[in-house]
């Protein structure tokens, strides 16, 4: 039997995790609206389970948020790339994560707490966006002012 709070919880869960994703896909990310969007729903489709579960067997709800939270860092691993010129994919790894949890929080009916998660999120993602850049261009432009490190200072001391 499916409970109207259920429903409500999962219906949620697609809206605020297609607004996330529409962020992502917005700023051209490879997780971007459909991956956001699914994650967030199948975190809290097994968050209900778990507590369906739970009236069973007591201990399955800490099991199943459990082997959520290791599933999805699975997927964020799955984002992250390492290359010549760095590591990529850090924030879609780490919004993965987020998203889950924004998931978890929808199944588990802490609706108000996915909702203000979400605000802060897209926040954190669109407007820190655009103090990133600039502060990119700083630490760019200041590179070739090195600060002497230790090993410096000690050389230049015996000369």
């Amino acid at each position: 039997m499916v409970w109207p709070d259920d429903v409500i919880s999962l219906i949620l869960a697609t809206f605020l995790g297609a607004t996330i994703g529409l962020e992502r896909e917005l700023s051209g990310k490879s997780a971007g609206l459909r991956t956001n969007l699914l994650i967030c729903l199948g975190a809290a489709l097994f968050t209900i389970i778990s507590k369906r579960l739970a009236v069973v067997d007591e201990g399955s709800t800490t099991r199943i948020a459990a082997q959520i939270v290791t599933g999805v860092g699975f997927l964020g691993a799955g984002a992250v790339i390492q290359d010549r010129r760095g590591v990529h994919g850090l924030t879609t790894a780490a919004t993965i994560w987020l998203v889950a949890s924004i998931g978890m929080a929808c199944g588990a009916g802490f609706h108000d707490l996915a909702a203000i998660s979400t605000l802060i999120v897209i926040v954190v993602l669109a407007g820190l966006l655009k103090l990133a850049k600039p502060l990119a261009r700083y630490v760019e432009k200041h590179k070739s002012e090195r600060i002497p490190d230790e090993q410096d200072e000690t050389s230049q001391e015996r000369t």
